[in-house]
């Protein structure tokens, strides 16, 4: 099976190039497109891949102030032209990845990790300054060019066959959006390198992601402020002088850091917590998969990801019901009462339902299915309403 692999941007290592590589190092010959390329950002399997870029690339600074040029890339997309002799191609999208035009006659896989938020759902928690909608004529700009935006994502939505959605919550989007239905097949959680280890959990709290406004961060930062616990934030992002200046005498801005030390945290941490209504949300699994409980807005992918303890129920984390500093601070509380059950066990088997290998299976099973022609496909994880139409 000839394939051709499309992403939007390979600037870092992150969710999205994670899913990337696992067909990288399946199909190594295969020609990946993309709007550009950052040399050395992303993993050797993907760096030694045949790397195609749009006009994009020649910008300067580009791998730095690319979002600034959101208004050109559906131009920089469509003139991406795929090889005519393959049988497949496959977009791992969150933003213009799946409106790439496939050659005539072969079918075009979408694995979309959401519909761009900044266009449909999610447009006040990018561009809102502290809950509030800005009106300037800069912003009432910005709006014309985003329902634009929009409008273009959608009448190009039919340049897929079929789609593939990162969770229930994803699911329903592509078809709030584009009118289509999906099958899900849930991200990969790297089990065999997020373990628990034989260490006492210690007296703090960790967040771990991009510091980015519809992550919430200062919810968490001002959940600790008042409650006076302690809280290590681990990530990097437009927030961060904000948040700095938010986080009181027992918060720690600890930056990025690699792998190993954000597993270290994760091993030894309080319980994970996790303010953002997110599309799916990795970073929760890894974090069961370490053992480690998880505080969580009881909305979007965690609902599908964490087992919430109710009374005499074991669980592997607490919900808490809105996106408010009083609200995570409650959970907080009545987390340390240990009125509900959490158990690291649960936890890590949990986790495993999601790794590598499962997700690997899945996705190859789907595109080989696509490839034979075949109408039905039946993911190992599924749910019971998983086949959104």
């Amino acid at each position: 099976m000839r394939i051709a692999l499309v992403h939007d941007w390979l600037t870092g290592m992150r969710g999205g190039e994670k899913c990337l590589e696992v067909l990288c190092r399946r199909f190594p010959d295969a020609r990946l497109y993309t709007l550009l390329h950052a040399p050395g950002a992303t993993s050797p399997a993907i760096e030694r891949m045949r790397i195609t870029t749009s006009f994009l690339q020649r910008v300067p600074g580009v791998a730095r102030h690319y979002r600034y040029l959101l208004p050109l890339m559906p131009a920089a997309v469509s003139r991406l032209a795929i090889d005519a002799d393959v049988d497949l191609v496959v977009s791992f999208s969150h933003a213009v990845a799946k409106s790439i035009e496939p050659p005539p006659g072969v079918p075009h896989v979408c694995y979309c990790f959401t519909p761009m938020r900044y266009a449909w759902h999610r447009r006040a928690d990018y561009f809102c300054i502290e809950g509030r909608a800005v009106r300037t004529p800069m912003a009432a700009a910005r709006n014309l060019v985003l329902d634009w935006l929009r409008d273009w994502d959608r009448n190009t939505s039919d340049r897929v066959t079929h789609f593939i959605a990162i969770s229930r919550t994803v699911a329903g989007r592509i078809r709030e959006c584009y009118d289509r239905a999906s099958q899900i097949i849930y991200p990969p959680v790297d089990t065999d390198f997020y373990t628990p280890a034989d260490v006492a959990r210690e007296d703090f709290y960790l967040y771990i992601g991009a510091l980015a406004p519809y992550k919430r961060v200062d919810v968490a930062i001002e959940a600790c402020n008042r409650l006076g616990r302690r809280l290590v934030v681990i990530g990097t992002g437009s927030e961060l002088d904000r948040l700095a200046r938010l986080a009181g005498p027992t918060v720690t801005m600890a930056g990025w850091r690699p792998d190993e030390a954000i597993r270290d945290h994760l091993r030894r941490a309080r319980a994970l917590v996790f303010p953002a209504n997110e599309d799916f949300g990795i970073v929760p699994l890894e974090a069961q998969a370490c053992g480690a409980p998880v505080l969580a807005l009881g909305e979007g992918g965690a609902t599908e990801t964490v087992l919430p303890a109710e009374g005499d129920r074991a669980g592997t984390g607490l919900f808490f019901d809105r996106q408010t500093p009083e609200s995570l601070a409650a959970a907080i509380e009545r987390f340390e009462s240990g009125a509900d059950r959490l158990c690291p066990a649960l936890a890590r088997r949990h986790a495993e339902r999601f790794a590598l290998p499962r997700f690997e299976r899945e996705l190859v099973g789907f595109l080989e299915a696509v490839h034979h022609g075949a109408k039905d496909f039946h993911a190992e994880t599924r749910h019971d309403e998983e086949a959104i139409s």
